[in-house]
């Protein structure tokens, strides 16, 4: 099963956006910045990118609702969507 494409272009903003903050953070470091403010980067970025792999899985997973005969022939059972829902965790 695919990603509905609005999904993929709204993760993709997303995506770019939390690698224009990594950039800022290895800026950061090479700055010798202050510990706390490195930090504080990071936790955002972390965060951001959790968000969107929680976006990503949430369109999954109405797709999975919608046709759940074609997500069951594409191996997206019960069990696998609960294991990817969990590695995001």
């Amino acid at each position: 099963m695919q990603f509905e494409s609005n999904t993929v272009e709204e993760s993709i903003r997303r995506l770019k956006r939390i690698e224009g903050q990594i950039g800022g953070v290895i800026r950061m470091m090479e700055d010798n910045r202050e510990c706390r403010e490195v930090f504080q980067q990071v936790a955002a970025a972390t965060k951001a990118l959790e968000r969107v792999g929680f976006k990503l899985l949430a369109s999954q997973l109405r797709e999975c609702v919608v046709d759940e005969e074609s997500a069951a022939r594409e191996g997206y059972s019960p069990q696998e969507l609960e294991r990817l829902f969990m590695s995001l965790s």
